[in-house]
């Protein structure tokens, strides 16, 4: 664990805003103690849930998207140190990690271009890097038994969550995925639009889903692909549920965690699926925010819900003013999935 840069108490002190009568949870969220060893530390504290920030958009302009995902961290656990604690959700359920050490790897993409064939291979070399890091976190976040929740980055994360899952777990995981993509797309080198299709070719993934497919953004290869390999990858899209109206909503959701409920489940959110959300892949048509936190507070009631991964927020590339809402709407995700999966055992 040690590229972690870890969050303290006293940096959780700074972002809080202290208000008489009132307790927030940066108040109560607990950090791991000075020159204390993460992994131990982990081993004793009794709160089951684990922050942890991923700082990076080199997936994303790997993908010829647009940065910024990077600032998602920053934004949202300023805006979860303060949420009210009270009797709904507690600070104390959570474990500030801290954020992974992408400094240097964030200096390296500065100049390069996507768009050039030699820039585009260290783009992706530097998104295998990231992924040997996040895999090892949430190896030993999930070995310890505890829940990782994930906030920031592109979506080429879902790999390390997965890769870390299964090798915890000693057997492939499954996986659900509120997307408007299926980041299903061909091995042709990292980047944040083939996560799952990596971790699916060398044997991490064994089941998944993806809610809410845009028919207008999905190849006919993606489409054939998924189509000869139905038994495990399946998906239904968000035209046919929200527009066309032929499927509904609510039984969508039952029929798709019937279909990876079966085993250990990561839930993967792409924030790109919900309309005029500052991100990489912003969209003007998509699921209501109410929605996507239907979706996740029902998911996670299930026993084998074991980690969940915000990802593609990029708060630097909205409006000044607004560009807290992304940290406000992840801190919602954040709250609506520990309310839900608090009382499993």
């Amino acid at each position: 664990m040690e590229k972690i840069i870890p969050f303290t108490i006293k940096d959780l002190a700074k972002i809080t805003n202290h208000r008489s009568g009132e307790i927030k949870f940066g108040e109560k969220m607990i950090t791991v103690p000075k020159e204390t060893d993460p992994v131990e530390f982990l081993k004793t504290c009794e709160a089951k849930y684990v922050l942890f920030g991923i700082p990076e958009d080199i997936g994303i302009r790997a993908n010829f998207g647009r940065p910024g995902a990077a600032s998602a961290w920053d934004s949202a656990i300023k805006s979860i140190a303060n949420i009210q604690h009270n009797r709904f959700c507690k600070g104390s359920q959570l474990i500030v990690l801290g954020q992974l050490n992408v400094s240097v790897e964030m200096k390296e993409v500065e100049h390069l271009d996507f768009n050039d064939i030699d820039d585009r291979s260290k783009l992706s070399q530097l998104v295998e890097k990231i992924d040997k890091d996040v895999s090892h976190i949430i190896f030993n976040i999930i070995k310890l038994g505890k829940i990782p929740i994930v906030i920031g980055g592109g979506h080429n994360n879902s790999y390390g969550n997965i890769k870390g899952s299964a090798l915890a777990k000693g057997r492939p995981i499954n996986a659900i995925n509120f997307d408007a993509h299926s980041d299903f797309r061909i091995l042709e080198g990292r980047h944040s639009g083939n996560g799952f299709s990596y971790a699916f070719e060398e044997g991490f993934l064994k089941k998944y889903f993806i809610f809410g497919l845009h028919e207008n953004y999905t190849s006919k290869s993606v489409l054939d692909i998924i189509k000869k390999i139905e038994d495990r990858v399946r998906y239904n899209t968000y035209d046919s549920i929200n527009i066309r109206k032929e499927k509904d909503f609510n039984l969508e959701m039952a029929q798709a965690l019937e279909f990876i409920n079966d085993d250990f489940f990561g839930i993967e959110i792409d924030l790109d699926s919900i309309p005029n959300i500052a991100c990489s892949a912003m969209t003007l048509s998509g699921f209501s925010v109410e929605q996507l936190r239907q979706f996740i507070s029902y998911i996670a009631k299930n026993k084998n819900a074991g980690y969940l991964h915000i990802c593609e927020g990029a708060p630097d590339l909205g409006e000044e003013k607004n560009n807290h809402l992304i940290g406000k709407l992840i801190g919602y995700l954040v709250t609506d999935f520990i309310k839900s999966n608090q009382n499993i055992v």
